[in-house]
């Protein structure tokens, strides 16, 4: 059955495209939802007369696409979770979890159903994530994922026992000082 896409259709087409689906596809997905109309000669012809504005909001959006990718692209994103021992995480990290977390971090809303994850990601440290813009238009971002307290924590014992190690240097070398005289 031939049917004119209303809008994108992943794996099928874009908006203003003709393609041939079949029937039960069509009757109880595409036309209720009107994501597509019957493929007639009427319905030919008018699409005709729109390809010049379809072809604009295409191109607008490929725009668009473009500048949330320039904006993103290479981007750093923490995610909290709430870790185990041994870096295990209590559940997994979603798509809902990271498009918060790139809300927070550059105020640019990117739809949870954008993010790609090719696996569950359920244990702590750094992970790449790919966010498809529109149709060919992707790009990576890089997720570390864990909790802050645990990481400040460890930094702060890391600093501290430096601090003792370099008392303990100075303490031995005027307890050296003092035994030669």
């Amino acid at each position: 059955m031939k049917v004119i896409l209303l809008q994108e259709l992943k794996g099928k087409g874009g908006e203003g495209d003709v393609v041939d689906v079949a029937p039960g596809f069509a009757n109880n997905y595409l036309l209720p939802q009107k994501a597509a109309i019957l493929a007639t000669e009427g319905n030919l012809k008018q699409l005709e007369q729109r390809k010049h504005n379809i072809a604009k909001r295409e191109e607008n959006r490929l725009g668009d696409a473009e500048k949330l990718k320039a904006s993103l692209e290479g981007m750093v994103v923490k995610v909290d979770a709430k870790v185990g021992e041994e870096g295990q995480l209590f559940g997994s990290v979603t798509a809902v979890m990271i498009a918060e977390a790139i809300k927070a971090a550059t105020d640019l809303d990117v739809d949870k159903r954008r993010i790609e994850l090719s696996h569950a990601i359920k244990t702590a440290g750094e992970h790449e994530v790919s966010i498809s813009f529109y149709r060919d238009i992707k790009t990576k971002v890089k997720l570390f994922v864990g909790a802050d307290i645990p990481v400040v924590e460890e930094a702060v014992e890391v600093e501290e026992a430096a601090e003792i190690a370099e008392e303990a240097e100075v303490a031995i070398e005027s307890a050296e000082a003092a035994t030669e005289e």
